[in-house]
């Protein structure tokens, strides 16, 4: 859509840049710089504006990848009750980190977006402070709620002896920073929002450029300090990310920002706004979490070879979840500013090409990893048992892969229009067909890893399909502008 509909595109842009214009060049141009980057959400190239959105999210959620992959390298040389440890801790975080980047902070993306299209810039301002009072709170709990009952947690996991011992060192100390991990992953979905992808990711990238030297020092011991072990894997996250917390807060207060951090009286409209997006996506998380934790139960009753060559399998899919997540999240920016606007039909079409192009990408790297598994799987182990079923798992689930990109895709576009129905009951489906109909067909029917590979992949068709209903469901695209 090259032009503005009657009320939207340039027609708002002008009477909110004059209305808020202070008095100064320095002012001025930090207005013309915000019309300018909400001008080209609203009438720029679908396809390469939301490439320039998602490229700095996907690089960072990529080089986080890494420093994970390192940092269990670190804590390996610390032997293999240590390993245990983190394995253990690994997805009660990865929990925290799915809900408040990509849960809570869809919310926050997903409001901050729709104010900004509607020209409500003191409503998206207010909207950090919001978010700023949400992840304090959220991070509090997850706090003490893990210290407290983390070694009821790590126990039911499995966990016993050292292992259990380091799990609980690690986790405390990682834990210890909980609050200062929501604000961050708030407020940088609160800037993603307003279009401003490259400052999270810098934020990002110098965590990784700091974490990969810092992590072992402080597990090892560097000149003067001391060997910390476990617990220094830990601290370095803590460090890092009540370092970002500061570099965020500062930006956003020194009004350079398309944002900005200001007192606001507290409103229970803008707490809604962001938590009938953000509750639902933060739960369809858990939903997530929870569906690989009941398959991984199943795939336990194959043997010890099964377990393993379903790991180092199905880690691929986790691979997956930040590489749809970068493209995703500039599709929830597209789509809150248009709909916010009220161009439905370009948010539509944004949707529609988003989804596409996550159905290619995806599809793709399936293709590429059924056709050849043994490429990712000799990477983790070179046993004949576990390399059979990783293979099995992979030539049957991986072709699906372009499924659950469009699942992921409209997911996030129907966040961006305030929507969230469609894709929860997806979602829900999709964990009763994978672990409800796969567990039944194990245990009742009989099944190997390859049925319940076909069952996967079919319930990645059922999300798709449910999904999709938003992309022509009347409500999802009816506008409705405060």
């Amino acid at each position: 859509m090259t032009g503005s509909a009657p009320g939207t595109g340039d027609t708002q842009v002008a009477p909110a840049t004059r209305s808020q214009r202070p008095a100064g060049p320095p002012g001025a141009t930090t207005l013309e710089r915000k019309a300018t980057a909400r001008r080209a959400l609203l009438e720029g190239p679908i396809l390469s504006t939301l490439i320039r959105l998602a490229l700095p999210t996907l690089l960072v959620l990529l080089a986080q990848t890494a420093v994970n992959v390192v940092e269990t390298f670190y804590v390996g040389f610390l032997g293999t009750e240590s390993l245990a440890g983190v394995a253990l801790v690994f997805p009660v975080f990865m929990l925290m980190m799915t809900m408040s980047a990509g849960g809570i902070g869809s919310g926050v993306g997903s409001a901050v977006a729709r104010a900004l299209g509607s020209g409500r810039q003191d409503d998206a301002d207010a909207l950090v402070l919001h978010s700023l009072v949400l992840a304090i709170v959220i991070g509090a709990l997850f706090s003490i709620g893990v210290i407290w009952a983390g070694p009821w947690i790590y126990h039911t996991l499995g966990g016993r002896g050292v292992s259990l011992r380091s799990a609980l060192v690690y986790s405390n100390t990682l834990f210890s920073a909980s609050i200062a991990v929501w604000v961050v992953n708030l407020l940088a979905a609160a800037l993603r929002g307003a279009g401003n992808v490259k400052l999270p990711a810098m934020v990002t990238l110098f965590g990784a450029f700091i974490m990969i030297p810092a992590s072992p020092a402080l597990i090892f011991g560097f000149g003067p300090i001391p060997r910390l072990g476990i617990a220094g894997a830990g601290l370095a996250f803590a460090v890092y990310y009540g370092v970002a917390v500061l570099i965020l807060l500062r930006y956003l207060i020194s009004g350079r920002s398309e944002l900005r951090l200001k007192w606001a009286r507290p409103q229970r409209r803008l707490f809604t706004d962001i938590l009938k997006v953000g509750a639902p996506s933060a739960l369809n998380t858990v939903q997530t979490n929870l569906t690989v934790i009941l398959i991984t139960g199943t795939v336990g009753s194959f043997g010890i070879s099964a377990l393993a060559g379903y790991g180092i399998a199905s880690r691929l899919d986790y691979v997956m979840i930040p590489i749809l997540f970068g493209l995703s999240s500039g599709v929830l920016t597209m789509v809150g500013v248009n709909v916010g606007a009220g161009q439905m039909e370009r948010a539509k079409r944004i949707a529609r090409i988003a989804a596409g192009a996550g159905f290619a990408l995806a599809e793709c790297i399936g293709v590429l990893a059924a056709a050849a598994p043994l490429t990712w799987l000799h990477l983790f182990s070179r046993d004949p048992a576990v390399l059979d079923q990783g293979v099995t798992y992979l030539r049957i689930v991986a072709p699906a892969y372009g499924l659950l990109g469009v699942a992921f895709v409209v997911s996030f576009a129907a966040q961006g229009a305030g929507h969230v129905k469609w894709p929860f009951i997806g979602n829900s489906v999709r964990m009763v067909v994978a672990a409800g109909l796969g567990w039944i067909a194990v245990k009742s029917m009989g099944a190997g890893m390859t049925g319940l590979a076909f069952i996967i992949a079919a319930s990645l068709a059922t999300y798709a399909l449910i999904a999709s209903i938003a992309m022509i469901s009347p409500a999802v695209w009816r506008e409705n502008r405060p």
